[in-house]
């Protein structure tokens, strides 16, 4: 799909925009990228079917962006980007990616020191050039290195987002192959890691000997062969790996039938979890390999991962607990947790409409919930003091819950058992308190707040923010906890056991944000989380309707924190949930 390429390319127009200060505009590119971002459907597909016309249906595309889609599609390339490109030849997307340096910090960069990159950048920071540039300081120049570390950190790794949808793509090509027998994704996706370093697939083939050669063939042409393979690393009968288009690696390896289970546990990792399977394996006189289970030269297991486990003496341990975070111990006491699964959620109550700058209107956002199998949908649209995201105050929240019911009374006429909530997502303040008055939150069905300013607060100072926040009776969530941004910006100094104690005591909602950049919580703070009973909420944090199917990001990260459906609240169903908010 070419929806990732062009999406990054709207991102550093929009980008571009804001450095020569044009108004609206950027708002405009980065719902078109955000709308591609979210399509489920390749762009290319949508404009055979129905040409411009059906791209300009997509949310957030006019017709002058329409015509940049369909030019890519055609040539590769979008005159506009390129001109850009051309006028400030500097890499945007890759400065900006460091925290606090915005577009007009990079048009500065670029107007006084000529930088360009990354290295030239963190070449002047330290050597102190930039603190005495107008509107900089040595403060900045200390953070401008910060963020430089920080990126370095995550260097190698792409977002699970990035990785996943093109991994479905890699492998409904290869089964379409009839000479593919099975075939799995395994590694860190399969574990569903919030970020990815490359990918392996697995594959068998069936028939005899020379069919098998034939088809081997077949299968590694097809793939050095796949749309997007930039650069091919190696080329064998039973191993090839590619660079794809974006720059990550894909290894495909061909297996005997019967190592099948046996590969997929080994390549699935983690390695932390392998020694321990391994060492089990020892105990028992056995061995285990990535080409079977074998008591001495006999093969007793490898077919399938569950023979694999039970060879052992374990029960089969979902891909995403994996880890050696104690998964092992409690499968051999029968004590694992049944985590949450993919069907369970109910609905999303951290959805923004367009009432605060959000691509749908409220009605589209619920039909798009109900396609789902939803029971519910909040809107919880920014308030006043986040500004940059048309933050509403108390009178327009009372005039979007006027239509809210609307829309409920609506759908009731209509006998659908599907209903609105009437939420906001509240900000914050350096002082704990929050940017909309209690008396319009009273009325409101949920009241997220969350951290929108001021991220480098001191620990202490922070932790007593969020305190502060939750000991507000009218504030049910509190929104991404710690603040995190992957790849870009760590999460922000916190006390977050004093944070979980204080939580539990006034049994304030955690939200685990399913935004991919996001995953907030994280996996190991979910399942301390979990620990210490405090309940938790997924959220996608969507602001247009295809961003809900962000939804399987955030429930992969609670399965990874060994979070079960009693330990969310969107599990539940609406009246329960109701009743759940009164308490």
């Amino acid at each position: 799909m070419i929806n990732s390429i062009l999406a990054k390319i709207f991102y550093e127009i929009a980008l571009y925009l804001e450095m020569e200060d044009v108004p609206f505009k950027p708002q405009a590119y980065e719902s078109a990228a955000m709308a591609l971002e979210g399509l489920s459907e390749d762009v290319v597909e949508i404009y055979k079917r129905g040409g411009e016309k059906a791209i300009e249906k997509i949310p957030g595309v006019g017709k002058s962006i329409a015509e940049k889609i369909i030019e890519y599609i055609k040539t590769g390339k979008i005159k506009y980007y390129e001109d850009f490109k051309k006028k400030i030849p500097v890499n945007i997307g890759e400065l900006t990616s460091i925290e606090g340096v915005g577009p007009k910090m990079v048009r500065d960069l670029w107007k006084y020191l000529k930088i360009k990159n990354i290295e030239e950048l963190e070449k002047a920071a330290r050597e102190g050039k930039i603190r005495n540039l107008p509107n900089f300081g040595e403060k900045t120049e200390q953070n401008i290195i910060e963020g430089i570390e920080f990126l370095k950190r995550s260097k190698g790794r792409f977002l699970l987002s990035e990785i996943l949808p093109r991994a479905r793509e890699i492998e409904k090509a290869l089964s379409s192959l009839k000479e593919v027998d099975q075939i799995s994704v395994a590694g860190s996706v399969r574990r569903m890691k919030e970020t990815i370093g490359d990918l392996d697939f697995l594959v068998t083939i069936g028939g005899g000997k020379e069919k098998q050669e034939n088809s081997a063939k077949k299968i590694m042409d097809f793939f050095v062969s796949l749309p997007g393979v930039t650069k091919i690393w190696g080329k064998g009968t039973t191993r090839s790996s590619v660079r794809m288009e974006g720059g990550f690696d894909v290894d495909l390896r061909i297996l005997a039938k019967k190592s099948f289970g046996s590969a997929l546990q080994y390549f699935t990792g983690s390695k932390e979890h392998n020694i321990k399977t391994r060492t089990i394996a020892l105990e028992k006189d056995l061995k285990l390999n990535e080409y079977g289970v074998f008591k001495g030269k006999r093969m007793v297991a490898g077919w399938n991962e569950l023979g694999v486990y039970k060879a052992i003496g374990l029960p089969w341990i979902a891909p995403e607990l994996r880890e050696n975070r104690g998964e092992i111990e409690m499968a051999q006491r029968g004590k694992l947790p049944k985590i949450i699964g993919y069907n369970d959620i109910l609905g999303d109550l951290h959805v923004h409409s367009n009432w605060n700058g959000g691509a749908d209107s409220i009605e589209i956002l619920a039909k798009e919930a109900m396609k789902l199998g939803y029971q519910y949908i909040g809107i919880a649209d920014h308030t006043k003091f986040l500004r940059i995201e048309n933050g509403l105050d108390e009178k327009q929240i009372e005039e979007r819950n006027k239509e809210i019911d609307k829309i409920n009374q609506k759908l009731e006429n209509r006998n659908l058992k599907f209903k609105i909530l009437k939420g906001c997502e509240a900000n914050i303040l350096d002082d704990g308190k929050v940017d909309i008055n209690d008396k319009t939150l009273a009325k409101l069905d949920f009241v997220i707040a969350g951290v929108h300013s001021r991220f480098k607060m001191p620990r202490e100072k922070m932790t007593e923010r969020i305190i502060k926040a939750m000991k507000n009776p009218n504030i049910d969530i509190i929104s991404h906890p710690t603040g995190r941004i992957l790849k870009k910006r760590d999460e922000y100094q916190i006390d977050f056991n004093k944070i979980l104690k204080v939580a539990k005591e006034t049994k304030t909602i955690l939200e685990i944000n399913a935004w991919p950049q996001r995953l907030d919580l994280c996996d190991t703070n979910i399942k301390k989380a979990k620990e210490m009973g405090v309940k938790m909420i997924i959220n996608t944090d969507s602001h247009q309707k295809d961003q809900l199917y962000f939804m399987e990001y955030g429930i992969s990260q609670a399965r990874r924190g060994w979070a079960e459906k009693d330990d969310i609240i969107n599990t539940l169903p609406l009246d329960k949930l109701k009743n759940f908010f009164k308490k």
